[in-house]
């Protein structure tokens, strides 16, 4: 079993806990995970703590957190700017940073990945790809064979097809996919929805429908 403590204690830290729960019912004892607490300052503890019932403690903040030898951080922060900030903080004080990757996940035995990355459930990572670092994938996220993936990025129920090549600290909103063969800088914010089918260089932003307003016609009644 692993001792592990969580970053953060907001609604990705949430959704953390509860698949480390779920996990834990459905594994060896040896592949369970211990949560001996959680690392955020004291105003999240006023702000989140009774919404999400977690059973274990707020322990410290980042700042005065001393990590322990037989212990590990997991990284329960969604923000990609946040989470990079974190684990330069973690690294300074010569923290442990561990992954963690879903019963339900598939992917080759022998995948080639870096440290603390995190996959949640029915996620698919495919043959030949490779991982870097702190990367998180949300619930039914893909990447497709021969993709290499940088660091720190953030897939929100996001694909990449075959021979994508992504780097470090970029966003992938709900259901954006990328075409095969596409090249993805550092530090972009790709909108939910988005289909990219060209080259994206770094500090981009792309979207659809900016600044569009909505429409919902609601079906009209015939009281005749």
């Amino acid at each position: 079993m692993r001792n592990v403590v969580i970053l953060g204690s907001g609604g990705m830290a949430a959704e953390l806990t509860f698949y480390i729960e779920d996990n834990n019912a459905k594994v060896l004892d040896i592949d369970k995970i211990n949560i001996i607490g959680y690392i955020d300052y004291e105003n999240a503890k006023q702000k989140f703590w009774g919404k999400y019932n977690f059973k274990a403690p707020l322990i410290c903040d980042i700042d005065t957190y001393q990590p322990k030898a037989n212990e590990e951080v997991i990284l329960g922060i969604g923000n990609v700017n946040v989470r990079q900030e974190m684990v330069s903080k973690l690294l300074s004080k010569k923290a442990r940073i561990g992954s963690f990757v879903h019963h339900s996940v598939i992917m080759p035995k022998a995948f080639k990945w870096g440290i603390g990355n995190v996959v949640f459930p029915f996620c698919i990572i495919e043959q030949n790809a490779i991982m870097g670092n702190y990367n998180l994938m949300t619930s039914y996220s893909f990447i497709s064979h021969d993709c290499c993936v940088g660091n720190n990025n953030f897939f929100s129920i996001a694909g990449l097809a075959g021979n994508v090549k992504v780097g470090n600290n970029n966003f992938f909103g709900i259901r954006s996919t990328v075409i095969p063969g596409i090249s993805i800088g550092h530090k972009n914010i790709i909108q939910a929805g988005m289909v990219i089918d060209k080259n994206i260089e770094d500090e981009t932003t792309v979207f659809f429908r900016y600044k569009e307003k909505v429409l919902a016609i609601p079906k009209q009644v015939n009281t005749k």
